[in-house]
């Protein structure tokens, strides 16, 4: 059924009054403007709320330091030494993934890193990369530096995907197209879950298919989409993944990342990774001999032993999706954003670049002004709105259903 908005305050509260997660905004602190009163915050893209429960979760493992010292790694409440284990379930759940799958450690920059040793293993005629043009800049560097590595120029090696003239995304079928047309000649498909600046959501059950009906290893980063969609990253045969934690998942600012190998290649010795202390097998990992004896599931890409402050507070954030279940969050979202989407549509002086269809993007509306869109990013802070600008013109609004109303989004359309 087609939900039928209409443009008044009262609907908005009354989709409010109704909303069955609506309590869950008051479990995440909301930043204050200069009046005291909530900012509307559309930045969840950027930097997710705290959860009003990380301190709690946080000062637990500062109070068992305090008390316990060293023996906190076997003692504390939560004991640090499998402390990771906590959040195993909560995580692949997230990304519809299987627990072996699932590991959350290290920045999102170093795990991409990691899975490029692995799984971008190209050959004289098959050594390709391709993304999409406008990927994050990270994810470009990534790649490049991966090519010159295996001795490529990326002005060669790099396949950059665009959309055709004149408009803002990128149409899959134009990437199967890509895929088919130059498949013997790629090693590794490496895209966004979700375009950052335009807020694509592509469809990576889709392309991993067609990437391995040529033999193409099939990678994405999910910083934009773990905690925005609902994924599916076992069923769509997914070969690898990785995801920050900061923005949808509210783990805090450079929050521990996560990462996701497809159980096909966890006991495949042949793929080439590096090695560290905390990928070595449990049982004998204290023995401290140098034979490596991976670990028979993704911990194996291990390296160190991870931050317990930042894995508490990711476990804190987990918790609360594990009770809102990110398929009822998906729902809210659609509603939410397309309802945004239908109180922009009558302000001519604003063009949405985001896909029309709520299956081909997020909760992410990128919105281009006619004139002045940075000078109106500003006004809009200075109102109490944070959303936030990417150049060169572009405001990137993001409601997120664990903490915004329908009542911030007419406001927000109410001030444009």
């Amino acid at each position: 059924m087609i939900m039928q908005y209409d443009s008044s305050r009262e609907f908005a509260e009354k989709m409010d009054s109704s909303d069955p997660l609506r309590g869950f905004r008051d479990r995440f602190y909301i930043p204050k403007n200069k009046d005291g009163k909530d900012v509307i915050y559309f930045a969840g893209n950027s930097l997710g709320l705290q959860p009003k429960t990380v301190r709690s979760y946080v000062e637990q493992e500062l109070v068992d330091w305090e008390k316990m010292g060293v023996e906190g790694h076997m003692h504390a409440k939560h004991p640090w030494l499998p402390y990771h284990e906590f959040l195993t379930e909560s995580t692949a759940a997230l990304v519809g993934a299987q627990n072996e799958e699932v590991v959350n450690m290290n920045s999102l920059t170093v795990n991409l890193h990691l899975m490029l040793v692995s799984f971008y293993r190209p050959q004289k005629q098959r050594f390709k990369i391709i993304l999409e043009a406008n990927a994050f800049p990270s994810d470009h560097y990534a790649v490049q530096s991966h090519l010159r590595y295996h001795g490529f120029d990326p002005a060669g090696g790099l396949i950059e995907m665009k959309p055709r003239e004149g408009e803002d995304v990128i149409r899959t079928e134009d990437i199967l197209a890509r895929i088919e047309a130059e498949g013997d000649s790629i090693a590794l498909i490496m895209f966004a879950g979700v375009n950052y600046y335009t807020g694509q959501a592509f469809e990576m059950g889709k392309i991993t298919e067609a990437a391995h009906a040529k033999g193409i290893v099939a990678g994405f980063d999910l910083a934009h989409a773990a905690g925005n969609l609902q994924l599916e990253l076992h069923k769509w045969d997914v070969d690898f993944a990785v995801w920050c934690s900061y923005k949808y998942l509210n783990a805090g600012p450079g929050a521990i990342a996560g990462a996701y190998v497809n159980r096909r290649h966890l006991l495949d010795m042949t793929i080439p990774k590096f090695w560290g202390w905390w990928g070595q097998d449990k049982a004998t990992r204290f023995l401290m001999h140098h034979d490596f004896q991976p670990i028979p599931t993704v911990e194996s890409w291990q390296l160190s032993n991870p931050p317990i402050l930042q894995l508490a507070a990711l476990r804190a954030s987990l918790d609360i999706f594990a009770e809102a279940k990110m398929e009822n969050l998906r729902a809210k979202s659609e509603l939410l954003t397309g309802y945004l989407e239908f109180l922009l549509e009558s302000r001519s002086n604003i063009t949405i670049i985001s896909p029309k269809n709520k299956l081909e993007r997020g909760c992410q509306l990128s919105l281009r002004a006619e004139k002045d869109g940075k000078q109106l990013h500003t006004r809009l802070n200075e109102a109490g709105v944070i959303c936030d600008w990417r150049e060169p013109d572009v405001i990137r609004a993001a409601p997120v259903p664990l903490y915004n109303t329908f009542t911030d989004v007419w406001q927000f359309v109410n001030m444009l």
